[in-house]
């Protein structure tokens, strides 16, 4: 069955090249997620006007890669403590978020969460909230790195099969 989750990982292109590489992974979007705005353009977005966090729609197979492996996967290319930064890339719209469409979701969500609470003595930083609003991001920030290889990514490029 097709599902859909929303991560927010800091800067969406790396986010996305990342999770364009595995298989089970059906489709990938860069948008805005959770802000205050209607239709939010990303110089609005990036200087904080907004209140949205850049974010990775992710439609995925839940027979070919789970939920869990997704989260996995999440978790090991952020910093989970850290507050609306990742890499080079401050503000809030570099926030960390795992943003559910399915309330069914709720459970292994919070579990995998619990799970990486455990491994850290602060806090996560990661919200962990159901999606209220995602808007598409212009077209030039669609697969961004395939379509500019070199520029800048805050994920190592030993976390790419693909390379960048």
């Amino acid at each position: 069955m097709i599902k859909t989750i929303y991560l927010a990982g800091g800067c969406f292109w790396g986010v996305q090249h990342y999770f364009d590489q595995f298989d089970g992974i059906v489709k990938t979007t860069v948008g805005y997620a959770n802000g205050n705005t209607e239709n939010p353009v990303y110089k609005d977005v990036k200087k904080g006007l907004t209140g949205h966090a850049e974010t990775l729609e992710i439609q995925y197979d839940d027979t070919v890669i789970s939920l869990p492996k997704i989260l996995d996967l999440y978790f090991d290319i952020i910093d989970p403590v850290s507050i609306n930064q990742q890499g080079e890339d401050i503000g809030i719209s570099y926030r960390t978020g795992i943003y559910y469409v399915d309330n069914e979701d709720l459970d292994t969500i919070q579990t995998k969460y619990i799970e990486i609470q455990n491994e850290y003595d602060s806090n996560l930083a990661v919200e962990l909230k159901p999606l209220r609003n995602f808007f598409n991001a212009e077209e030039y920030h669609q697969k961004y790195l395939d379509k500019n290889p070199g520029a800048y990514c805050h994920i190592p490029a030993s976390k790419f099969k693909k390379g960048l």
